[in-house]
């Protein structure tokens, strides 16, 4: 860690919006790999993820928020915690839009909870790569309209436009401070939780509509493998909450659950560099989104938020 400023600017930025528009994608972008899962399916993010982009000058933390919606279940009620507790801990506030659909409730949901928080709101438009340059001044303005954006700026997390002009535009608004990580560190996550999350990407994208926010996954032992020094072996189970989505998860013949672990475990291998062995398993734990036990047991932990 760096003991003296000299000049050296630090500070931590949030990442806020409904769910969709694109901040796990963000993230990934300005770190340069993948430590935030992705899927097009609502509120992927569960738990913020912080994200560290260091330069000769600066360190940014950022952190990624679970999607922002009214909660209809413990856990809603857990993400929904994440993401606004954050409001307030941060040096700059990022609202994350889709420049592709029109101002909706969700967003103007956000945006009355951020009324009266005495920190910068930059705008943050994205999916820019699918609007014609002609409307953005339109599409931006119908935002600006709902509220009072430090900065609005348009960008496409996806192809990486304008993302070096919105981090310079970050980086104005910072304190002087340390380094709180070391240069060659992007996220504070163990490894442990992020392939977890990778896991549970890959069983987003490939189960169906009923599936997706009743899935969890716990790493039950990451150790090298006995006989192969090279190799390390992770056992992992996917929890469902009922029995019919234990079958849907496994597939016949298992063939779901053996796709699940082959496409994880390649950005495993990408992110330990390192051969794995991976074992999945699946089981049930009925409604465990609404015992508060499970959430803990699972890693939804509020004491720590």
């Amino acid at each position: 860690m760096q003991l003296e400023n000299n000049g050296f600017k630090s500070g931590f930025i949030s990442i806020i919006g409904r769910p969709n528009v694109g901040k796990s994608t963000f993230l990934n972008r300005v770190v340069g790999q993948k430590i935030a899962i992705m899927s097009d399916k609502p509120q992927t993010t569960r738990n913020k993820v912080q994200g560290v982009v260091t330069t000769n000058d600066s360190q940014m933390i950022f952190i990624d928020t679970p999607g922002i919606n009214e909660p209809r279940h413990k856990l809603g009620d857990f993400m929904l915690k994440v993401a606004k507790n954050t409001f307030r801990e941060v040096d700059v506030l990022l609202f994350v839009a889709s420049g592709v659909d029109r101002v909706g409730k969700e967003d103007r949901y956000v945006l009355e909870m951020l009324k009266g928080i005495d920190v910068p709101v930059f705008l943050v438009l994205n999916k820019i790569d699918q609007v014609h340059p002609d409307n953005l001044p339109k599409i931006i303005e119908s935002y600006r309209k709902e509220f009072d954006f430090a900065e609005a700026i348009p960008i496409s997390a996806l192809e990486g436009n304008n993302v070096e002009t919105l981090l310079a535009k970050i980086n104005e608004r910072l304190p002087e401070g340390p380094q709180y990580y070391p240069a060659d560190q992007i996220t504070d996550h163990p490894e442990r939780f992020i392939i977890s999350e990778l896991i549970r990407e890959k069983a987003l994208h490939l189960t169906r509509e009923e599936i997706p926010h009743s899935i969890a996954v716990v790493i039950e032992k990451i150790a090298p493998d006995s006989e192969n020094e090279n190799m390390i072996r992770i056992q992992a189970t996917i929890m469902v909450e009922r029995d019919s989505q234990k079958g849907i998860v496994i597939g016949k013949k298992g063939v779901l659950l053996k796709q699940i672990g082959t496409r994880a475990r390649q950005d495993i291998e990408n992110l330990l560099g390192s051969k794995v062995y991976l074992e999945l398993w699946v089981k049930v734990q009925k409604d465990w989104r609404n015992k508060a036990m499970h959430l803990r047991d699972f890693g939804f932990r509020e004491d720590e938020y």
